[in-house]
């Protein structure tokens, strides 16, 4: 009994420390992501085409947040928005799959001598930073790594109180396998794809596969083709989370996957003099066993493997890269093959592009979506604004149902894009955020309230015009002339709005707008006053008058709703 409660908890021990490397890591990237999160948004909104740059942003974006998932997971949310080519995202796709083995290199840190002792004054220096609201994002991050290296700790210790190289059950196990059959390594390359798959890190099956190795009872060979299996199962989050994306986006998934299993596939041809040469760099001899040089000399060369397994993540994926960067047309070419075009029967202004409930989110990189989004929605509703214009000199009775029925659904398409895009915005802030992007996302909500705003408003004139077309009464010249002056001025205050939308508000003014909105009010006034004096003077009747003066007024609400979304876009 005493024995079986042993083995519950250093198994208990085992997964307990799995997880806090894993909480620790998650919040290590989070509150990395919170103190750079415009940064970050900057530095993947404004990609090149360079594929050097390309594989720069992936590694330098996948070192900081520590995690190749969160990496490809934002590229592939980037293709589905827009943001990046096919060609763009696979470069940043080679340069995550290097950044994240500077995870590998941490944990084997960590595996190499008792770090446990040194977590303790991060801790303490970590809530310090926590209860003073100014630096507590660097807490958070403190806090994660003292969990990180706490849970490395405790995995080391663990494997070492379970003494594996004197377990004869698990030495049995793997005695099974043949460690020269090109089957082993398929098989352990299948265990590492698929653990990584059911516990969603690489980070955790890494960690495992240093305590077997490091304990001697894994033999190098196997454990590497754990790491390779590993290597694959990471691809399968990025795919699941494109199966509901745009095309574009599943094929950056399937570059992720391809890049994978090509390097998987030159390794396994080359295998063990690979491995070979890997041990050579680190200085660990594969040809010692434990019979031949005894107990001690054999741990002292096998704590050496998780630097092995560290070089080899490190070299696999350098070396991939290096042959696959010279290919990156001919691998766009095969995604486009491999993963048709499908056409879509969906009328392309219903629905969302940037945003999609498919995508998992970064809460800070999301920002730069629903930013793109909304600039979408400004431009639809300035189409909108367009087709009430030439509703406005439509004489055709077909022609004018035709565009007023347009007007309609846009009016549909705009109350269900602030719905959508509000739901996205409270989802993300649902996530701890930093106080700027807490302050982006109030801000987005007030312009995308506005925006819908605006879209009522061409709809309140087009059934304004509707009314007009109906009674079979028309303006006199001068009231279509002045009409039509009004209407010009509030489509300048639109096309105004849009180019302070699409641009960065730092470089961006309201002194245009104000100048057109000044100008709308005049011209409201100066009509009104014209329009009761031509009603008396009978130049037209009271109910044309009234249609006429609705329509004016309309514009004149239009133009303030305009000012009203760029005072909350410029966060005024």
């Amino acid at each position: 009994m005493d024995v079986n409660q042993d083995y519950l908890m250093v198994s208990l021990k085992l997964l307990g420390s799995l997880a806090l490397l894993m909480f620790g890591m998650k919040t290590m990237s989070d509150a990395l992501q919170k103190m750079a999160g415009p940064q970050l948004r900057h530095i993947l909104g404004a990609m090149t085409t360079n594929r050097l740059t390309g594989i720069l942003t992936g590694i330098f974006v996948t070192a900081a947040v520590q995690s190749s998932t969160a990496t490809t997971v934002m590229t592939v949310s980037f293709v589905n928005a827009g943001l990046l080519t096919l060609a763009q995202a696979i470069s940043v796709i080679m340069g995550a799959n290097i950044g994240t083995t500077l995870t590998a290199w941490i944990m084997s840190a960590g595996f190499s001598f008792n770090i446990t002792n040194f977590v303790y004054p991060a801790f303490v220096i970590g809530i310090i930073l926590i209860y003073s609201k100014k630096h507590r994002f660097g807490g958070d991050f403190l806090y994660g790594i003292a969990f990180m290296f706490l849970g490395l700790g405790t995995l080391r210790q663990t494997g070492i109180d379970m003494n594996l190289g004197q377990n004869q059950a698990i030495l049995d196990f793997f005695s099974h396998f043949d460690p020269h059959s090109f089957l082993t390594t398929i098989i352990f390359l299948l265990i590492g794809g698929v653990l990584t798959m059911c516990v969603q890190s690489s980070a955790a099956v890494m960690a495992i596969t240093m305590i077997l190795c490091s304990s001697g009872v894994l033999p190098i060979y196997q454990g590497i083709a754990l790491v390779m299996g590993e290597n694959i199962g990471t691809t399968v989050t990025s795919n699941i989370v494109a199966m509901s994306a745009n095309t574009q986006a599943r094929r950056a998934a399937f570059a992720h996957m391809f890049f994978n299993l090509f390097g998987v596939f030159w390794i396994l041809i080359i295998f063990r003099p690979f491995i070979d040469m890997v041990c050579g760099i680190v200085g660990y001899d594969v040809t010692m066993t434990k019979e031949t040089v005894g107990q001690t000399a054999f741990l002292a060369n096998a704590a050496k493997l998780s630097f092995v397994l560290a070089t080899f993540h490190t070299v696999f994926n350098l070396t991939n890269t290096c042959i696959l960067v010279w290919f990156i047309p001919q691998i766009e070419r095969l995604c486009c093959w491999v993963i048709k075009q499908k056409e879509s029967k969906q009328d392309e202004d219903s629905r969302l592009i940037y945003i999609s409930r498919g995508i998992m989110r970064t809460p800070e990189i999301s920002v730069l979506q629903a930013q793109k989004e909304i600039t979408l929605f400004a431009k639809r509703i300035q189409r909108m604004y367009a087709m009430v214009m030439d509703l406005s000199e439509e004489k055709d009775e077909s022609k004018f149902k035709e565009i007023y029925s347009r007007v309609e659904k846009y009016e549909g398409i705009s109350d269900n894009m602030e719905i959508e895009i509000a739901r996205y915005l409270e989802q993300v802030s649902d996530a701890h955020l930093s106080d700027d992007t807490k302050g982006k996302i109030r801000r987005m909500l007030r312009s995308i309230s506005e925006i819908e705003s605006i879209g009522d408003a061409c709809y309140n004139l087009a059934r304004t015009l509707h009314r007009k077309h109906d009674s079979k009464k028309e303006f006199t010249e001068r009231q279509h002339s002045q009409l039509k002056r009004m209407m010009q001025l509030t489509d300048d205050a639109l096309t105004q709005m849009n180019v302070v939308m699409n641009g960065r508000k730092e470089e961006q003014n309201m002194k245009e707008t104000e100048r057109i909105e000044n100008e709308i009010n005049e011209l409201r006034t100066i009509l009104k006053e014209q329009n009761i004096q031509d009603v008396n003077n009978h130049q037209y009747d009271y109910s044309i008058g009234t249609i006429y003066i609705d329509l004016i007024n309309e514009c004149e609400k239009l133009g303030d709703y305009v000012v009203n979304v760029m005072e909350a876009r410029l966060g005024k």
